[in-house]
């Protein structure tokens, strides 16, 4: 992955058809020189052809007319939008020309054949039954598909809209902050333009990230957040192929483990009904903590030339939004970086645990899959883009460690039993003392909310540990310490 992952701009050339010419839906998209047309190089800028005394030689002078309409056009695609802070068509449109384009080690995208599906079908089918074995939490995908790269896009578009327009909207709301607010009703349609503008940059960049990432993706819960349809286990053939090169592990393993993952996954996402929404929620707490560089967006608009686009898209490339030091802020990334650690770990924890005692490769695959998260992987990195966070990947190996502590010392259902309400977790803190965690006494949050219930309706809540008294609905003893799980 490029360490620039939201490039701007049309990929350097599309997908040829079957007569070898190159397709082109945008009606033009190459320079003469054949690399991608620069849509606003000609509006008067320095250097440009024909120079900015008169920009109007200068487009004529340096677009022949297929590029003239091409810029136009995309010129026009992002005036024109209405919508909200991304522009969601214009990210599917570059995420699809992105993966026409392939990748880097030249292979392209193609249509997932007959056995390969089968051949998932069948890998997923298998993790399923070895899964049964080693967590409490039943089967979470009714069905297994195979996708191509394209697929994947259009799967996880929705859920890619749901990480970044929190924080994509607070930029937005920014735009129209900075102008003092005797002037915001003057100032309307330049706002509006470039919130416009704003909204396909978002979309240039979403959609070029998306695009690279989904070429090298092997399932839909790589960055341990569900990105595809819920009860869904999907798995990419051609990724995993590339994956598998060099690893001295046979392809069928490889595919097995893959599954097995993406399988746990979706346990975990489907049988924890509070989980999703705590994750993205905490993307949305995490994105109203971020402040603006007021006084470089000030400045930005301030000498705002509509003709020159482009250095409003530098603009947003810059940096131009940081989060917040405030508690709230810190409170919302440890909180998501928490629980990406807790549900990473978890699952490498079963996986291992299903999987070390029947592929031969269990050992090596774990460690290539640690290393390849460890050393900030094409998801990692991405996701880390969107929204700024940086996940630290020594709290993955914590996690794994504290999960099968866990199941040593109370078994699978004792530690499955934690995922029944999120005050139950390990905090970061019970990262770095996984022990202490595992040894001190948990708070039964099943038993707590049967005494509300009996309570509100009007039954005595008696304790047997207390010789029949009543006692206060706390779930606690008399020494002030849970009587749950042990």
């Amino acid at each position: 992955m490029s360490d620039t992952p939201f490039g701007f701009g049309l990929p350097p050339e599309e997908p040829e058809d079957g007569d070898g010419k190159k397709k082109d839906p945008a009606g033009g998209g190459q320079g003469a020189g054949g690399g991608p047309v620069n849509p606003f190089a000609g509006f008067g800028l320095p250097g440009g052809a024909g120079g900015a005394d008169n920009p109007f030689a200068a487009m004529f002078g340096s677009l022949n007319p297929n590029d003239l309409g091409a810029a136009f056009q995309q010129l026009g695609q992002m005036l024109s939008y209405e919508g909200g802070p991304v522009n969601w068509d214009m990210a599917k449109q570059i995420a699809r020309q992105t993966v026409a384009q392939g990748t880097p080690d030249g292979t392209k995208d193609a249509s997932v054949g007959p056995s390969e599906r089968a051949a998932v079908e069948e890998a997923v089918r298998l993790a399923d039954i070895w899964l049964d074995g080693v967590t409490s939490l039943p089967s979470g995908s009714n069905t297994a598909v195979a996708w191509s790269r394209a697929e994947w896009v259009e799967a996880t578009l929705p859920a890619w809209q749901q990480l970044v327009d929190p924080v994509a909207e607070r930029v937005g709301t920014a735009m129209g902050e900075v102008l003092p607010e005797e002037m915001q009703s003057v100032a309307g349609p330049l706002i509006g333009m470039m919130r416009s503008m704003g909204g396909a940059m978002f979309g240039q960049q979403i959609g070029q990230a998306v695009g690279v990432l989904a070429g090298e993706v092997v399932g839909s819960t790589d960055i341990g957040l569900p990105l595809g349809p819920a009860n869904r286990a999907a798995l990419l053939p051609l990724n995993i192929a590339a994956f598998s090169k060099d690893l001295g592990v046979p392809k069928d393993e490889i595919r097995l483990y893959l599954a097995l993952r993406e399988a746990a996954h979706q346990r975990l996402f489907a049988h924890v009904p509070w989980l999703r929404s705590h994750m993205f929620g905490a993307v949305e707490g995490y994105a109203r903590g971020i402040k603006v560089d007021t006084t470089k967006l000030e400045d930005v608009v301030g000498q705002f030339d509509p003709t020159h686009p482009e250095e409003l898209q530098e603009a947003l490339q810059q940096g131009m939004f940081q989060p917040e030091d405030t508690p709230e802020q810190k409170a919302a990334l440890a909180r998501l970086e928490t629980a990406l650690a807790l549900v990473e770990g978890w699952v490498d924890a079963v996986v291992h645990e299903a999987a070390k005692s029947r592929l031969t490769g269990a050992d090596a695959l774990r460690e290539t899959l640690r290393r390849r998260r460890a050393s900030g992987g094409p998801a990692e990195q991405t996701f880390a883009t969107l929204i700024g966070l940086q996940l630290r990947p020594r709290r993955l190996r914590d996690a794994s460690r504290l999960w099968a502590s866990l199941t040593d010392a109370r078994g699978v259902d004792g530690r499955d039993r934690l995922w029944e309400h999120p005050d139950m977790l390990p905090t970061a803190s019970d990262l770095d003392d996984p022990d202490g965690f595992v040894h001190h006494e948990q708070l039964d949050f099943s038993e707590l909310d049967k005494m509300l219930g009996e309570a509100a309706d009007g039954k005595p809540n008696l304790r047997k540990d207390d010789g029949g008294k009543a006692g206060p609905d706390d779930g606690k003893g008399d020494d002030g310490k849970g009587d749950g799980d042990k």
